[in-house]
């Protein structure tokens, strides 16, 4: 009898998860939607679901960062590259809207730039310029922590071939 109660209660902890009732695997980009929320410049919140079906470039970022200002002309011209290649580029910054849209307009950076609401280390973010890079699936497959040569032929090369 005991051992009946015992493999019940095992079946209900490990068998039910009310958070996913279907029991589905949540996609990295969901789970990450689930930790925190997305707005626009406009202050509308952004479902990152809309990009499923693409891969997806979020780069965390901040005004007041050298480095994440230094990569900004390359990740420009990456984004230009890669147009053709089913590639979503996000900005992230937990910054405050008004100085997010006071550096897109003063730099003329053509990027979706979007707020996070919580801190960037509610998602495990310490070090900026950090980027993920998710694939159609919402899975994430890359990230990369510091700054990089975004449109170098190798990095051009390699996001062309995930």
């Amino acid at each position: 009898m005991r051992n009946l109660i015992y493999i019940s209660c095992l079946i209900l902890l490990f068998g039910c998860n009310p958070s996913n009732p279907q029991n589905e695997k949540l996609s990295d980009l969901e789970s990450m939607q689930l930790k925190t929320s997305f707005v626009d410049l406009k202050n509308q919140k952004v479902d990152l679901s809309l990009y499923k079906g693409k891969k997806i470039i979020i780069s965390y970022w901040a005004t007041w960062c050298r480095p994440c200002v230094v990569e900004m002309p390359g990740l420009t011209k990456a984004q230009e590259i890669l147009k053709n290649y089913n590639y979503t580029f996000l900005l992230v910054s937990d910054e405050k809207i008004s100085k997010i849209s006071k550096f897109k307009n003063d730099k003329k950076y053509n990027f979706n730039f979007l707020k996070s609401v919580g801190s960037n280390e509610t998602l495990g973010i310490y070090s900026l310029p950090t980027v993920y890079i998710f694939n159609e699936k919402g899975m994430k497959i890359e990230t990369i922590v510091g700054t990089i040569v975004w449109d170098s032929k190798q990095i051009i090369k390699k996001l062309k071939t995930l």
